[in-house]
């Protein structure tokens, strides 16, 4: 559990991950109220999509603000400054940074409209009892809010996040360049350190993300072994961070991108072959042509899970509109559009009438795609008779490696991220 110190070593270690600047899109709308609630949103360029705020505005009649930053540099904003944002939108690994941080305040779930409707995976940690859990931090783990304030499985009238956006996360590869394996049989973590993809290899420079896809390569490549790879030693961590330094300067690694956009043009501009990939910039380069599969890896996905949390500065009527917000991401249109680009939504059934039954289909059910499918930008990112990789929902969910965790010893795997950065 992070200590008062370690917080605020994280907060000034993650600062110095990021390089992208905050995008601040102003709402052109004038809306029938004489002065619309403004809520601000911070949050990644995942979420933070100008269809969806367009919408948002032109269906709750609100004035949005959407501040996109990459992974690490919002947890940054967010630790420090909660007066600066109403609304957070990241991933759960995020949660006991934030929480311990007294930054955001617990959301009553009878103000949650479609809480019956969220699925098991939130709530229990598996998507079907034959699931396998993962280990780290499921959602369930940080779910409810206790007596005692702390967070934990045990269902209570409040919760630290609304469950909304979920995925699990492997590596894209460029199919021009390394040949196509087979999905959870050949496909395997360990292409990162491979010799063969020397110089066009690159990592998620996120330390909640990143650590986790080089050490399921190390792993897989047979170069060490983890007690519980969610909670390494600090002996575990040395091996890893002296196997990935001596990579570095044996130049495996062509970059460490911060943001999805700096991910889509790695790979676009052939910089890379193989890299730590999220399903949007998947989508984003196959509609620029290039031919980016996204591995099942044999030995599991690193799998996370949204979260939307409430500023504890969030009062009065934009805290009213903020639960507005959040009750509309799980009305059906979010859910829908977000599909397009590869993730799933936690009540996926209210959105099933929002997509062509092919879509849903494709994206939900794993089976071959008839059409084309277009992708959130509106370029053909599935062509027709593609299966999605990795297969059905349940399926994918039933893989789980790890999820994305704030270890024990992350302040200590802090500092040599930076040194393997830096080398």
């Amino acid at each position: 559990m992070p200590t008062n110190q370690s917080r605020r070593k994280f907060i000034k270690n993650v600062a110095a991950t990021s390089t992208s600047a905050a995008l601040i899109l102003n709402a052109p709308y004038v809306f029938s109220r004489s002065k619309p609630v403004t809520l601000r949103v911070l949050g990644t360029h995942v979420t933070l999509q100008e269809e969806l705020r367009q919408q948002a505005m032109r269906e709750l009649g609100i004035n949005l603000e959407f501040t996109a930053m990459g992974s690490a540099a919002v947890l940054q904003k967010a630790a420090a400054a909660p007066h600066s944002f109403d609304l957070y939108e990241q991933w759960s690994d995020s949660i006991n940074v934030l929480w311990h941080a007294g930054s955001i305040q617990p959301i009553e779930i009878e103000r949650l409209k479609y809480w019956n409707e969220i699925n098991p995976l939130t709530k229990t940690g598996k998507i079907v009892p034959s699931a396998k859990y993962g280990a780290g931090d499921s959602p369930n783990k940080l779910l409810y809010v206790q007596q005692d304030g702390s967070l934990g499985k045990a269902a209570s009238s409040k919760v630290s996040f609304m469950p909304y956006v979920h995925n699990v996360d492997s590596f894209g590869y460029n199919t021009n360049f390394i040949k196509p394996e087979e999905a959870y049989k050949t496909e395997s973590w360990g292409w990162l350190l491979d010799d063969a993809n020397r110089g066009r290899v690159a990592l998620v420079n996120a330390p909640t993300i990143g650590i986790f896809d080089a050490a399921l390569a190390a792993q897989a490549k047979g170069l060490m072994k983890f007690g519980d790879i969610a909670n390494m030693t600090i002996d575990e961590i040395d091996t890893l961070f002296s196997i990935l330094l001596e990579k570095k300067r044996n130049g495996q690694f062509a970059g460490f991108w911060t943001s999805v956009p700096q991910s889509v043009e790695f790979m676009t501009n052939k910089r890379v072959h193989i890299q730590s990939m999220f399903s949007p910039a998947v989508s984003a380069c196959r509609g620029q042509g290039v031919p980016v599969r996204y591995a099942s890896p044999k030995e599991g996905y690193r799998a996370w899970h949204g979260v939307m949390c409430l500023s504890a500065m969030t009062n009065g009527h934009v805290k009213d509109a903020a639960y507005d917000y959040m009750n509309w991401w799980l009305s059906g249109y979010p859910g829908a559009f977000i599909a397009r680009q590869g993730y799933y939504i936690s009540n996926p059934e209210r959105s099933r009438s929002l997509m062509h039954r092919n879509e849903w289909d494709y994206w939900y059910d794993g089976k071959q795609s008839n059409t084309q499918l277009k992708g959130t930008d509106g370029r053909v990112s599935v062509e027709a008779g593609e299966i999605r990789d990795g297969g059905s929902y349940v399926k994918r969910f039933s893989n789980i490696a790890v999820w994305n965790t704030v270890m024990d010893n992350y302040d200590y795997s802090l500092d040599r991220w930076f040194e393997l950065l830096n080398a």
